[in-house]
């Protein structure tokens, strides 16, 4: 198990920026009726958020941020470090994380960088801001997270395209000498690395004529190879299988039990397959708030999303967190901290 402990660090807010175009899959005509209704029970998602053609998930999470920033108080010049986690990134080069400096109009005394994970990028990305900033010579950092996951998935593909939305999230975090200790627990497995894949469009296949030639893979899955390629069981039987001993690794390196948590947040893959974890885990269902139904996957966003829209006042309040991100990688983690007044914007809205 790779565990990290970092202390000294208080998550101070978190906000969230979607679309405000809205698709329904009751709406999804690609499938018929009596699918459509077995999809919005199983995977639990009714409406998903879809950005226009063009919006860049750096629009998204800079809204996010700023709000943040004004609602905290906070100067820019104070901030000492952006994390962007994403995979759906501005440019091939730079980083999106400069790009999201110039838009926030941070000082050049700030460090910026990207990180490249999906599913479990929440809790990896706060474990790195964490590690930089338990030392305290860095005071403030903002961890962005997000992905315009749409714009990869085709619309006759069962599998991917009822699933996904969009978003853009910000985490504020402050140096606080004595805050209760994080402690993650990351893991990963590059063998499943095709079980969720884009094949073409970086270097190891670029984009040519045959990435955009559409086959039928089985019946309802159409795609490209630009397209989104999801496994679904192979992806179904590594979450089960791996998120419950993860997460009950880090319970028990912090020497604690289910019981001794307010809540667990995990990655809102799909209602059937987080439903096994919780119930693997024998964690009582008001503890596991879901934000699918209204957002869909937001990969790497879905974690401060589902905390802003389903537990905005609760989080005010002092309380005891777990963590778990699991899937794209194939990569997991968990996280166990405590909180105190969380300031919890209203989910934005945005016409992007």
């Amino acid at each position: 198990m790779a565990f990290l402990e970092t202390g000294n660090v208080r998550i101070r807010g978190i906000s969230a920026c979607v679309p405000e175009h809205k698709e329904y899959n009751r709406d999804y005509d690609w499938i018929t009726e009596d699918e459509r209704k077995l999809l919005i029970k199983t995977t639990g998602i009714s409406c998903r958020h879809v950005s226009r053609e063009g919006t860049t998930t750096s629009d998204l999470a800079a809204i996010a941020a700023d709000k943040l920033i004004q609602k905290l108080g906070w100067e820019k010049s104070e901030i000492d470090l952006v994390v962007f986690v994403t995979q759906s990134r501005d440019y091939f080069l730079p980083s999106t994380a400069l790009i999201l400096h110039q838009k926030l109009e941070l000082s050049k005394s700030c460090a910026a960088f990207d990180i490249g994970l999906g599913c479990s990028g929440y809790v990896y990305g706060l474990s790195t801001a964490a590690a930089y900033m338990a030392g305290g010579s860095m005071k403030k950092a903002l961890l962005l997270a997000g992905d315009i996951s749409t714009v990869s998935v085709n619309k006759r593909d069962k599998s991917t395209y009822p699933l996904f939305g969009d978003c853009g999230t910000a985490t504020a975090l402050e140096y606080e000498a004595g805050a209760a200790p994080m402690v993650f627990n990351l893991q990963s497995d590059g063998s499943g690395f095709e079980a969720i894949i884009m094949p073409d469009g970086c270097l190891k296949q670029l984009y040519n004529e045959e990435s955009y030639i559409e086959r039928e893979v089985e019946k309802g899955v159409i795609r490209s190879r630009r397209n989104l390629s999801l496994n679904g069981m192979d992806v179904f039987n590594f979450s089960v299988r791996e998120a419950p001993a993860n997460i009950t690794a880090v319970m028990n390196r912090c020497g604690k039990t289910a019981e001794d948590y307010d809540f667990l947040i995990m990655h809102q893959a799909n209602l059937l397959m987080n439903e096994t974890i919780r119930k693997k885990l024998k964690i009582p269902a008001e503890k596991v708030p879901y934000s699918l139904a209204d957002y869909g996957n937001t990969s790497s966003a879905s974690i401060p999303l589902t905390i802003v829209s389903q537990l905005a006042e609760r989080a005010q309040q002092p309380a005891r967190w777990l963590f778990s991100g699991f899937g794209v990688g194939l990569s997991w983690g968990s996280v166990s901290l405590e909180t105190d007044h969380i300031v919890c914007l209203p989910v934005i809205e945005t016409d992007a």
